[in-house]
């Protein structure tokens, strides 16, 4: 089959800023704003680790099942409505609603985030990048969302700055959720105004569109992609990666029991990190279209893992607060660089373009278990284990997650390092 003609630039820029748009509410402001949430809804760390297993049960079916809806329908339509929902979820939220409620919302989001925007929007990237650039789509991909996430928080802090008329240690609970309410409806309208201009201007030439969809996905064609090592090795490689991605939501927290910064300080710590992600992810991906992108996935890993056993030893809550920050980014270099790869690896891997969503859908039912059980058992660690302690739980727990995904990304550089396969089987 003949790959499809390259997008324009802008098509990948509104695939990027959805990309990260959609996620704001469920996760983002959890990750920048965590000692503020656990507040303004009345938590503990175990509770919010409930409702991330509410979204990450829903989200296993729906990867599954959204994967095939990826090949059938074009990836324009279905972020659209998805931002649209999302943001529609915003509006509950910024009720503080009860906890049973707040449940049923972040089941909601798993649905509206995943069923119907997560494999379209890699399989779209993939299109954006054709043959030769599959490291710079995803490289930029990833890391144009941790700009759009950075700019976000940004936002988000100085909104609920600005609300928050008195001093943040003596703040009432009313206080910090009339603040707070304010960084919620900001962000549900930016991202509603996402999803028009997706839905308005993320098109392609009516046929290049028709390249990238199939009539009807076959249960042989579903057997083959299972069949690839590629893909068995990518659920693998992909869990223990998003295993690390979900501890830096962590980072805002250990800023304040650990470092004892107060609620603006440990957000700016979050703030920080997703700054970072936008630099790290443009230079994976234009150092992986020139090497071998499954070379440097395994190196994230050993990064990931050294940092991780940094923290664990405990030795960051002696050091100065430049060589906490200098800490966390080791951490954020092997995370951010793996997140960046592990989708640009699958044209290496003998992937098919036009399955590309089927295949996405497979591999995330695997890939993203830690949706269900990783804010859970952080939750538990943290507190069973209160103050450094438990931290040190958790960065152990990243720690041999990065070691298992090491072993995988090492094994696929074994079978797909050399070269890429540009010849995906014609359906």
């Amino acid at each position: 089959m003949k790959q499809p003609e390259k997008a324009p630039w802008y098509y990948l820029l509104l695939l990027i800023l959805a990309g990260e748009s959609v996620f704001i509410l469920p996760f983002v402001l959890q990750r920048v704003f965590r000692p503020t949430v656990l507040k303004v809804f009345e938590l503990d760390n175990v509770s919010i680790g409930l409702c991330f297993s509410v979204y990450g049960f829903v989200a296993l079916v729906s990867y599954l099942l959204g994967g095939p809806l990826a090949d059938k329908y074009q990836p324009r339509k279905l972020i659209a409505l998805a931002l649209w929902l999302t943001a529609l979820g915003g509006l509950v939220f910024a009720t503080f609603p009860d906890y049973f409620t707040l449940q049923i919302l972040y089941g909601f989001w798993g649905f509206t985030t995943i069923f119907l925007f997560w494999s379209p929007m890699i399989k779209a990237t993939r299109v954006w990048g054709g043959q030769k650039s599959q490291g710079k789509a995803f490289g930029f991909l990833d890391g144009g969302r941790g700009l759009v996430g950075a700019l976000f928080g940004t936002l988000g802090v100085l909104v609920f700055s600005h609300f928050m008329s008195v001093d943040l240690e003596m703040a009432s609970l009313e206080e910090s959720r009339f603040a707070f309410r304010y960084v919620i409806l900001t962000s549900s309208a930016i991202v509603s105004v996402v999803g028009v201009l997706v839905w308005l201007f993320m098109k392609l030439p009516e046929h290049q569109e028709k390249k990238i969809v199939i009539e009807r996905i076959t249960v042989s064609q579903i057997k083959e992609v299972l069949r690839l090592p590629s893909v068995l090795l990518l659920m693998i490689i992909i869990l223990c990666a998003y295993v690390g991605y979900k501890i830096t939501d962590i980072f805002s927290l250990y800023a304040q029991d650990v470092m004892f910064l107060d609620e603006v300080g440990s957000a700016e710590i979050g703030t920080y990190l997703l700054f970072a992600r936008p630099v790290m992810g443009v230079l994976i991906g234009v150092v992986a279209d020139r090497s071998r992108p499954s070379l440097l996935l395994f190196l994230g890993f050993v990064l990931s893992f050294v940092g991780a056993v940094i923290f664990a030893s405990g030795i960051v809550a002696d050091i100065s607060y430049f060589m906490f920050l200098f800490s966390i980014m080791i951490v954020a270099l092997g995370v951010y660089a793996i997140r960046s790869l592990y989708f640009a690896v699958m044209q290496s891997g003998k992937i098919p373009l036009v399955l590309t969503g089927t295949a996405v859908g497979l591999i995330s039912v695997i890939g993203y278990t830690p949706d269900i059980f990783a804010g859970l058992a952080m939750g538990y660690l943290l507190d069973s284990s209160p103050g450094l302690e438990g931290h040190q739980h958790v960065f152990w727990m990243l720690a041999f997650f990065s070691f298992i995904g090491g072993i995988a990304g090492f094994r696929y550089f074994q079978l797909y390092g050399k070269r890429y396969y540009d010849k995906p089987k014609k359906y």
